[in-house]
């Protein structure tokens, strides 16, 4: 019983969980309702044909993983960042606030053309979209937790001669961890959504860029292998995120 409490603790059994239950709807799917292989072929064609082209689905992985995660961590650091400012001087928030939502109101796709113009065909549009649609998720989450704290604990340190830097470093941020990791986790699939999306309206690579390419060839295969590679990367990156949240938010 303990052991079993442990596996289902352990970070890699999300995964392994979500990898199990897309084999079984897959394959069902494929099975109960007759579907033909040109319109979804069964996960043992995709994989067979993953492996004979490795070296261009692992070129355009890496592209893709790039973009994501640099974005994803842009993205983190500034929501955050920005919440704690918008704490520290709550006359600012007033005015932030209703502009991000304004920003966030548009899906984030739809400013791919400008950040294209702005930011070029290269990675630096992909990864400044994706910052954009991680940063607002972890703007709220962040500001939401900070102002968790409890009252009588901020006072205490006020009295002791704590700073506002100091409350925020020292109890605020604590408190905020269990909002900021599941900002962290609501990231993981926007990140590589965008970032693939955006790859598909302009890119010299990525998974993205993989998929148009295919489906104007008509390639399904190949478009199912990127498909697929993507959805597995999504699901370490969430496992990663999984057992870094047993670590920084242990208490829960």
């Amino acid at each position: 019983m303990v052991a079993q409490r442990k596996l289902m603790a352990s970070p890699v059994a999300p995964v392994v969980l979500g990898i199990a239950v897309l084999l079984a709807v897959w394959e069902g799917a494929i099975w109960l309702f007759g579907i033909p292989p040109f319109v979804l072929p069964s996960l043992g064609t995709i994989v067979q044909h993953a492996f004979t082209d490795t070296g261009r689905l692992t070129g355009a992985l890496l592209a893709t993983l790039g973009e994501a995660l640099g974005g994803y961590a842009l993205g983190g650091l500034l929501g955050l960042l920005l919440a704690v400012v918008l704490l520290l001087v709550p006359p600012l928030e007033r005015i932030v606030m209703p502009l991000a939502v304004a920003v966030n109101a548009v899906p984030t796709v739809a400013y791919a053309p400008l950040f294209l113009i702005w930011f070029g065909l290269g990675a630096a549009s992909k990864i400044a979209l994706v910052a954009l649609a991680v940063g607002f998720t972890m703007l709220v989450n962040a500001l939401h937790g900070l102002k968790q704290a409890d009252l009588a604990a901020v006072n205490l340190m006020r009295s002791f001669g704590a700073g506002p830097l100091k409350i925020v470093w020292r109890l605020r941020l604590p408190v905020a961890m269990p909002s900021v990791v599941t900002a962290l986790r609501i990231g993981v699939p926007r990140s590589m959504i965008v970032a693939i999306v955006g790859e598909m309206l302009g890119a010299y690579a990525g998974l993205g860029r993989m998929i148009y390419e295919s489906t104007q060839q008509v390639d399904l295969l190949s478009v199912w292998s990127a498909v697929l590679v993507a959805s597995l990367a999504s699901m370490v990156f969430y496992g990663l995120l999984v057992w870094i949240d047993q670590k920084l938010v242990w208490w829960r």
